[in-house]
């Protein structure tokens, strides 16, 4: 019975320092996502302006002018960017991103991925070691941009997309990422990078008369680039601040858990003490009854 006890002492104790690691685990990811979520609030107007501006223009313009990002052509070669963490314990957050990346694959790019012209380029550590351990074409130069995150650092991974895109070597460039809506909820997307999306048409519109200067070519030529950067930079710190939000709500579950299963084994340890100091009474009882007899 003793050992029985030893046992289940070691289980409290074992409980108890992990439930002091993930108490500690939200509160670090609490402090990082107040940082992510101020970042991504203040990005987010910004950003979506500029997509919505952009695709107004491209929308509104004459073929031969718009840019080449925004040139549509049939897709042979397909770029899916993906992002998720450097570390986990974060719950379902990048097994869910992985899922929806794969889905899209099956579901979108069936045939481009069967003749093997379908790239990933993971942004996370997580993603990277998932599809490289997998046998995906994996884009190996921009997994580590979380490490001192930067928008020129996220400026190279858009640029590569950019320049794979003007030179045809790429038709079309999709980005999975998670929205971020607050710590406890966060929403997993797919949007279209390159082609440029052209604003949806609405009846009863007029055509949006834009005063362009300098012309409309150069103006063109400069904006498309920058909000191009801008909207993948929005879709990494959106990933950021969903990260921490994923993992702090995972540490308080986990925490919760610990408490319930500590509140168990104490009583389990209480009834296997008490069935101990039963059984040492009956038998210091017996063996009086015995010396009397």
């Amino acid at each position: 019975m003793s050992g029985a006890l030893k046992e289940v002492r070691n289980r409290i104790k074992s409980v108890q320092s992990t439930q002091q690691i993930t108490k500690a685990m939200k509160m670090v990811s609490a402090a990082k996502l107040r940082r992510a979520q101020d970042a991504i609030i203040q990005m987010r107007p910004y950003a979506q302006k500029l997509q919505e501006m952009l695709s107004n223009i491209v929308s509104n313009s004459d073929s031969d002018i718009s840019a080449s990002y925004a040139k549509e052509r049939h897709v042979e070669k397909a770029l899916i960017i993906i992002i998720t963490s450097d570390r986990g314990l974060c719950g379902g957050y990048n097994s869910n991103l992985i899922k929806l990346t794969k889905q899209i694959i099956k579901d979108k790019y069936a045939s481009q991925q069967a003749a093997g012209n379908v790239s990933v380029l993971p942004i996370g550590k997580k993603g990277f070691e998932h599809f490289n351990k997998l046998g995906f074409k994996v884009v190996d130069k921009y997994w580590d941009l979380f490490n001192g995150l930067s928008f020129e650092k996220v400026q190279t991974a858009a640029k590569y997309a950019m320049d794979a895109f003007d030179a045809g070597e790429i038709d079309a460039v999709d980005i999975v990422y998670s929205e971020f809506k607050n710590a406890a909820t966060q929403r997993f997307v797919v949007e279209q990078f390159l082609p440029v999306a052209k604003s949806a048409a609405k009846e009863n519109t007029k055509k949006a008369d834009f005063i362009f200067e300098p012309g409309k070519a150069v103006l063109i030529a400069e904006l498309m680039p920058k909000i191009l950067n801008t909207q993948l930079y929005k879709s990494v710190l959106d990933g950021n601040a969903s990260e921490h939000g994923a993992r702090m709500t995972a540490m308080d579950k986990a925490s919760d858990n610990a408490n319930e299963l500590l509140k168990t084994l104490k009583i389990s340890y209480n009834r296997a003490r008490q069935a101990a100091i039963t059984t040492e009474l009956t038998e210091i009882v017996s063996g009086a009854a015995a010396l009397n007899g």
